[in-house]
């Protein structure tokens, strides 16, 4: 008889599937037994990353295409899985992105497109499924945020809050959800190997070239082991974690000075 693997029976959302952390997370939890349901907007590569997955882990792995930082996105996600009649054990929140630069002439599309794809389709993801979790008592939320997490960004202003209340939010869902056995965890990584830099313009900026840019493997591995003991928060790497934990020490003003250095060029 076959060993039973921890995630037989369940399966796990994950948003922002097709590159990067989103991958290395969706192989985490199919190597484990769960069942995917892949999320992102480009839909060849999700489909075929899909096949992949089930082929290499004999699971079953579902493809949906969705554009999540589209007004209504996340509801259309929502619908599509239930009209498959698909159930949701895990949500991966990893889908988001930022974009540097001063808030005073930047594009109010891009600003709020931030919001609504960092915050807003994580919310609507987690309420949506959270209550079956808590009633299951099992399965669990891993959200991707950042070490932006622990202080405000000038030169990546909205990003940064973003980030903030994806930390604040996991952190309170953890408590409410521990009585009942569901796992909650935060993994706030810093400079990471992928697509994110390129996308948000921030691929020479000082913060770059001060320590070593992790693998999205890594990051992926340690925030997955890091959800299987139920840990409510995981910053990858030493450096960043030292830095983090600086911050609440430092006066205001010197973290704001340091972070406005670190994002220019």
């Amino acid at each position: 008889m076959a060993r039973k693997r921890k995630g037989d029976g369940q399966t796990a959302l994950v948003t922002g599937a097709s590159s990067g952390i989103g991958l290395e997370l969706a192989q985490c939890f199919a190597k484990d037994g769960y069942g995917l349901i892949l999320a992102a907007r480009s839909e060849g590569a999700l489909k075929e990353l899909a096949e992949k997955l089930a082929k290499e882990n004999k699971i079953a792995a579902t493809a949906i295409a969705v554009d999540l930082g589209q007004p209504g996105g996340a509801q259309k996600l929502i619908d599509e899985i239930r009209n498959r009649g698909l159930n949701v054990d895990v949500v991966v929140n990893n889908a988001g992105y930022g974009i540097v630069g001063k808030f005073d002439g930047s594009d109010a599309a891009d600003q709020v497109g931030m919001i609504d794809l960092n915050v807003r389709a994580l919310t609507e993801l987690t309420h949506a499924f959270w209550p079956g979790m808590i009633a299951k008592k099992r399965g669990g939320v891993l959200n991707v945020a950042s070490t932006a997490s622990f202080q405000p960004g000038p030169g990546m202003a909205v990003y940064y809050a973003t980030k903030a209340f994806v930390l604040s939010f996991t952190e309170a869902l953890w408590k409410e959800g521990r009585a009942a056995g569901v796992h909650v965890t935060c993994v706030c990584p810093g400079p990471t190997e992928s697509n994110f830099h390129s996308r948000a313009g921030s691929d020479k900026i000082k913060l770059l070239k001060m320590g070593v840019t992790m693998t999205s493997r890594a990051v992926a591995r340690q925030g997955y082991r890091a959800f299987k003991r139920n840990q409510r928060v995981v910053i990858n790497g030493v450096m960043n974690r030292t830095l983090a934990r600086m911050v609440p020490f430092m006066p205001r003003r010197t973290v704001l000075n340091l972070v406005s250095y670190l994002q220019t060029v």
